[in-house]
C-alpha cells in the first residue's frame, strides 16, 4: 500500500490552485497568440476540446506529458516544462488526501486496460460534465462548502483522463434509461450531458448500452458497480452504497458480478440503438 503521508494543508492546497490557475491563463494567452481556437488546439495535441477548456480555467491538473507537448507546440521555451516539478509534487499531495482504501481503487483505474460501469440511477462519475458534476455535490447532504465543492468536481474531472491515455482501456458502461431522463441541473445542464454521452460513446474504445425502462428484469436489481481489469492484475469490482464503499478483491465474487454484467450487455440496447435512444431524448429537451 502507498505509504501515509501528512496531510495537505489549506495554504498548500491554495497554492496549488493558484499555480493551476496561473498555468491555465497562460497556456490560453499563448494559444490565441498562435491563432489557435481550442479545438484546433486539441487536435494538435491529442486531446479533446473540453480538456483544453478545463485547464485554461483552472480545474484540470494538466499531466506532465501534457505540458511537455503544450511547450512544443506553442513554442513556451520551457515556460510548462519549467513547472512538472510542482505538478507531479501537487499530484501526489492529491493521491494521498483520500483515504488509503481509494488510493488504491484511484491507482488502479488510472492505469486499468479495462473499465466497466453499471450506473442504475446517476451518470457515472468519468462520464459527467463539470456542470452536471457541480450539481451533484451541490446537492449533498450534509451541505459541502464551496471550497470542498470545487475540489470534488477538479477531483472528478481529473479522473476522467483516463479517455485520454495511450493505449486507450477498453471502456464500457450499461446505463439505465431512468438515468437519461433525470435532467439533474435543469435542461440546459442536462442537454450538455446528453451531448456528453455521445461524445464519449463515439471513441473507439468505449461502448455505452442502455437498459430500456421496458425490460421487465435483469440480474442485477441492485446497486451500481464497476469492474476494472488493473494493468497486469485480475479483475476486481467496486460497489458503494449510502458512502460505504467497498472494493472486492475475491476472484469468485468478482466473477459472479462479471457473469451478471455479461447478461446484461447481451439484455440491453445495443450501443448504435443506445446513441439513437440519447440523441432522441437529447432532441426531444
Amino acid at each position: 500500500m502507498t505509504e501515509e503521508r501528512r496531510p495537505e494543508t489549506p495554504a498548500e492546497a491554495n497554492g496549488s490552485a493558484a499555480v493551476f490557475i496561473i498555468l491555465g491563463k497562460q497556456l490560453k494567452l499563448l494559444r490565441e497568440k498562435a491563432g489557435l481556437s481550442q479545438k484546433e488546439f486539441a487536435d494538435l495535441m491529442g486531446y479533446g476540446p473540453d480538456l483544453i477548456s478545463a485547464i485554461e480555467r483552472g480545474v484540470r491538473t494538466p499531466r506532465p506529458e501534457f505540458l511537455r507537448k503544450a511547450d512544443q507546440i506553442l513554442k513556451a521555451d520551457g515556460l510548462f516544462t519549467s513547472v512538472i516539478p510542482q505538478v507531479e509534487e501537487a499530484m501526489a499531495r492529491s493521491r494521498t488526501r483520500h483515504p488509503e482504501w481509494y488510493r488504491s481503487y484511484a491507482a488502479m483505474e488510472a492505469e486499468a486496460v479495462e473499465l466497466h460501469h453499471y450506473s442504475n440511477h446517476a451518470v457515472q462519475g468519468l462520464l459527467q460534465t463539470e456542470a452536471h458534476a457541480r450539481v451533484v455535490f451541490a446537492k449533498r447532504r450534509p451541505f459541502l462548502s464551496e471550497e470542498t465543492i470545487e475540489k470534488r468536481v477538479a477531483d472528478r474531472l481529473s479522473r476522467q483522463q483516463v479517455f485520454e491515455r495511450w493505449p486507450p482501456p477498453i471502456v464500457s458502461y450499461i446505463l439505465e434509461e431512468v438515468v437519461l431522463d433525470r435532467p439533474i441541473g435543469g435542461p440546459r445542464v442536462h442537454a450538455d450531458q446528453l451531448r456528453r454521452l455521445l461524445e464519449v460513446s463515439s471513441m473507439q474504445n468505449v461502448e455505452i448500452q442502455v437498459m430500456p425502462t421496458r425490460m421487465q428484469e435483469h440480474p442485477n436489481l441492485d446497486s451500481a458497480f464497476n469492474l476494472l481489469v488493473p494493468k497486469g492484475q485480475t479483475q476486481v469490482a467496486y460497489t458503494e452504497a449510502q458512502s460505504y464503499p467497498r472494493l472486492i478483491t475475491d476472484r469468485e465474487e468478482v466473477r459472479t458480478i462479471a457473469d451478471r454484467y455479461g447478461i446484461m450487455r447481451a439484455m440491453a440496447l445495443s450501443p448504435m440503438e443506445s446513441r439513437s435512444l440519447i440523441a432522441k431524448k437529447l432532441e426531444e429537451l
